[in-house]
């Protein structure tokens, strides 16, 4: 049985040397299955936060962009992020109410605008680099190291958690809408 859907295969992708294409294999994954699962939302649904309170669907989305791009700034550029950076970033890294604030009315196309425009950059800095670097080894955190796998790894660990919170979000507004 041939299939042209290869999304279960973790491989090599032309362009990155061979474990950096698995990672990114896993990556892609990652992001199908995150946009699949948000692709017929509607702005409101975006919006939802159970009782009121929390982060919103579309919170979650645009923190994962910008734990993307912090990891781009940490891990290809080897710097923290500066102080305009940071303030950029603040509020999709932070999550809560600053973060609901500034996203509050986007539709989907916003998100996934968001979520493709910082996969690009990773992908285009990714195509600078060679298996090695994933090994390379430095602080994280204040008691921690960490190698440059762990940190990309991390990246799509946090949006698999945040898919989670997603798809219950999703259940809870599905009741609310049947009720």
């Amino acid at each position: 049985m041939e299939s042209k859907d290869k999304r279960f295969i973790v491989e090599q992708k032309e362009g990155y040397t061979p474990e950096i294409g698995r990672l990114l294999s896993m990556m892609d994954y990652v992001r199908l299955t995150t946009l699949e699962e948000v692709a017929d939302l509607t702005a409101v649904e975006l919006d939802y936060r159970v009782e009121g309170s929390g982060n919103s669907i579309g919170c979650l989305l645009y923190h994962m962009a910008c734990v993307e791009e912090v990891y781009q700034i940490m891990t290809f550029d080897n710097r923290h992020p500066t102080d305009e950076e940071l303030q950029k970033l603040e509020s999709g890294l932070g999550l809560g109410e600053k973060a609901h604030e500034k996203i509050y009315g986007k539709e989907i196309e916003f998100y996934k605008e968001q979520l493709s425009l910082v996969r690009e950059r990773t992908l285009e800095r990714f195509k600078h680099k060679e298996d090695a670097w994933l090994d390379e080894v430095s602080p994280f955190g204040p008691n921690h190291f960490a190698n440059n796998y762990f940190r990309w790894f991390h990246v799509y660990e946090d949006e698999l958690n945040h898919r989670g919170q997603i798809r219950l979000i999703r259940k809870h507004v599905k009741r609310v809408q049947e009720s």
